[in-house]
């Protein structure tokens, strides 16, 4: 069938990949690269780091030669592009970068993170823009250069975020969307437009952008050089798409009335809503508002530490330093034999310490309970339970901020994968967890707007529909009760904490 193919672009900080997916969700072909930030030549401070636009430009172009010499190209029907947010860079007409492409993962902005709450209270900030304040913010990045290279700005005709900087090298046109955008902390998050006043901040203004194109709309076709460099037809659809974390839900099969549950290294727990309400609780609670890929809809979210705890106990506990650490495999089968409370033991993700009941203590990760006896199986049971009640925190955080009733979760990402996890977390919430079989949610979602946009589907919902998620339910066990308990307890200060703090307070409170 001519032209049920999409190409996905999808750049992200550890890795590039292309996938070619077609119209029933299925991946006919992938290419990986790996993905690593540069030094900035030439640079003030040796610690900046950049996204080196030529390289990360010239993995992709390989991995869709790659990709293309697996599949019969006139089924290609688009291809689009998926990324990380907050990383951006002015651009001339030609395409030309005036500054590199600043990472999300160096810190060169940290002093604007004080300097923007002289120039407006963070509340406010928060209601407009739906951000809270982070050194990665791109709206600092915009401020940074204003202040120390100003030059890069005049220069550049127009500003692009990380998708329509690799758009743009598909097609030559420029492009800026909502879901890129709304990561800038920039936006009037609520009217899904520019903020005048937030961009007032950087002095520049909407007409340093391109306008808007939304998710699923076509901003060009595949020109020559790339044709040459991809391997993709010329003249092929580049549809938008945008900040990957969007893309997620509608790849996933995300219902009416479901969380998702985005589980990797870090997790993401986002809602979809008809409307933006940055209430003073969302904000205190660490909330941030992203926009939907769909108009009218916004996405509230909590980040939070994910499976890089797991994989820290499995490198520290499950490994003899002369082998490779042991398998997953073998981990869950060890930790489903240790019965729920992992021994006595317990572990407190950063999360819980920052954004529950012990805030106010200002914990970092902590390990309670440990003993003579304590053994590698129950410290990684207490891992798998510790992010369950992080979640479980977040559930009811996400609620109260929102006023959403949360009537089940939906996880994807690699964290999806591991089935006792999966029971654990609907034993811990209380609700049903769904899995599917689909194992790339954000370039699946992100397919699926390219279809619509290359005519394939008459709308997203019609895609989404389309494809076959393969859906395996994990409802909550006789041991619901028994952990509702047990996040009782948890969630209270442990009295080892309360008599250490307690003791600290004391010893630095002024005489």
């Amino acid at each position: 069938m001519a032209g049920d193919v999409a190409v996905v672009f999808d750049c992200g900080a550890t890795n590039v990949r292309v996938i070619a997916i077609d119209s029933q969700g299925r991946t006919l072909a992938s290419a990986t690269r790996s993905n690593e930030t540069a030094p900035q030549p030439q640079a003030a401070n040796d610690e900046w780091r950049i996204w080196d636009l030529d390289e990360v430009w010239a993995k992709l172009a390989g991995g869709c030669q790659e990709v293309c010499q697996q599949l019969d190209t006139s089924r290609i029907a688009a291809v689009t592009v998926t990324t990380f947010g907050a990383d951006g860079a002015p651009v001339q007409y030609d395409g030309t970068l005036t500054y590199p492409i600043i990472s999300w993962q160096e810190t060169r902005t940290q002093q604007l993170t004080s300097d923007i709450a002289q120039l407006m209270p963070l509340g406010e900030i928060f209601e407009e823009t739906g951000y809270q304040i982070m050194y990665f913010n791109t709206l600092l990045r915009l401020m940074w250069l204003r202040q120390n290279a100003p030059e890069a700005l005049q220069r550049a005709d127009c500003w692009l975020m990380m998708p329509g900087i690799l758009s743009m090298q598909l097609c030559g046109e420029l492009s800026i969307d909502p879901t890129a955008a709304g990561t800038m902390m920039a936006m009037n998050m609520g009217a899904r437009d520019w903020s005048a006043k937030m961009l007032d901040l950087a002095g520049v203004d909407e007409s340093f952008f391109p306008e808007w194109v939304q998710p699923g709309e076509v901003i060009g076709a595949v020109h020559s050089q790339a044709a040459a460099e991809t391997g993709l037809p010329e003249g092929t659809a580049v549809v938008a798409a945008g900040h990957d974390t969007q893309f997620a839900p509608y790849g996933s099969g995300m219902q009416p009335g479901e969380a998702l549950l985005s589980s990797g290294t870090w997790e993401i727990l986002l809602l979809r809503v008809d409307e933006f309400a940055p209430t003073p609780s969302a904000f205190e609670e660490g909330l941030l508002f992203e926009c939907d890929a769909l108009p009218d809809l916004w996405d509230p979210q909590l980040l939070m530490m994910g499976s890089g705890v797991l994989e820290w106990i499995r490198q520290q506990l499950f490994s003899s330093g002369e082998g490779p650490a042991a398998s997953y495999e073998d981990m869950i089968a060890a930790a489903r034999a240790v019965p729920p409370g992992a021994g006595g033991v317990s572990l407190i993700p950063s999360f819980v310490a920052d954004t529950g009941p012990t805030k106010k203590y200002n914990t970092e990760g902590t390990i309670l309970g440990l003993g003579m006896n304590t053994t590698a199986a129950q410290v990684y049971r207490a891992g798998l339970e510790g992010l369950c009640f992080q979640m479980r925190s977040a559930v009811a955080i996400l609620q109260e901020a929102t006023g959403f009733p949360i009537e089940g979760i939906r996880v994807v990402g690699g964290g999806a994968r591991n089935d006792l996890w999966n029971q654990l977390r609907a034993d811990v919430s209380g609700l049903p967890v769904v899995t599917t079989s689909q194992q790339e949610a954000t370039v699946l979602g992100a397919a699926l707007f390219a279809l619509v946009g290359a005519g394939q589907f008459d709308s997203i919902q019609q895609a989404v529909d389309s494809v076959e998620m393969g859906e395996t339910i994990y409802e909550p066990s006789e041991a619901a009760q028994e952990y509702a308990s047990l996040y009782e307890q948890y969630m209270e200060v442990p009295p080892a904490l309360q008599c250490y703090y307690e003791e600290r307070d004391t010893n630095e409170s002024p005489d």
